[in-house]
């Protein structure tokens, strides 16, 4: 059985080390664990494996840990799949100047040519020598096997001059 946990709480340093301890003790396997410093909080996405049993006793004490670091913690069980999705993964980035829809453009561009955004990252920074902010994005993306590589970069190279956007799409090496 999995479990997809999610916490948002303020950054402490002992957090992470407290909650590997728990999963440690309610033999709980870590399939995946995210974690990122928002200003002043904490996000943490996990998704683990175990029986029911060890799945309910961890909820119990993620609760306790929720009360002791004033944490906002979320489980999901996600429904089983055994197959994989196909399709070359890709990696997608922009660069640009502080702009406010890059990411709601940048997204409506793939779900229109029916790719799939798997991870997103973005954060925005001050440029070097200069008063002005950049935009940056990182996407992994699966780009399904029916859809041409080629014309997807070509698109998306003719996408980007239009918003005035740096940006670069292609195949994750392995």
């Amino acid at each position: 059985m999995k479990l997809a946990i999610t916490i948002l709480g303020n950054k402490s340093a002992g957090l992470i080390a407290e909650i590997s301890a728990l999963l440690s003790l309610c033999q709980c396997e870590i399939l995946e664990i995210r974690s990122a410093g928002l200003t002043r909080l904490t996000g943490l996405y996990l998704l683990i494996d175990g029986n029911w049993n060890q799945i309910a006793k961890l909820q119990a004490l993620f609760e306790v840990l929720a009360k002791r670091y004033e944490l906002d913690i979320s489980f999901l069980r996600p429904e089983e799949t055994n197959s994989l999705q196909a399709g070359v993964p890709c990696l997608l980035e922009t660069i640009s100047s502080e702009k406010k829809d890059v990411v709601a453009t940048v997204s409506r561009f793939l779900l229109e040519r029916a790719v799939s955004i798997e991870e997103l990252s973005a954060s925005r920074y001050p440029a070097p020598f200069f008063e002005h902010w950049i935009f940056s994005t990182k996407f992994i993306v699966l780009v399904p096997n029916n859809v041409s590589m080629l014309s997807l970069r070509e698109d998306f190279l003719d996408f980007c001059d239009e918003q005035n956007i740096d940006g670069i799409l292609e195949p994750i090496k392995r």
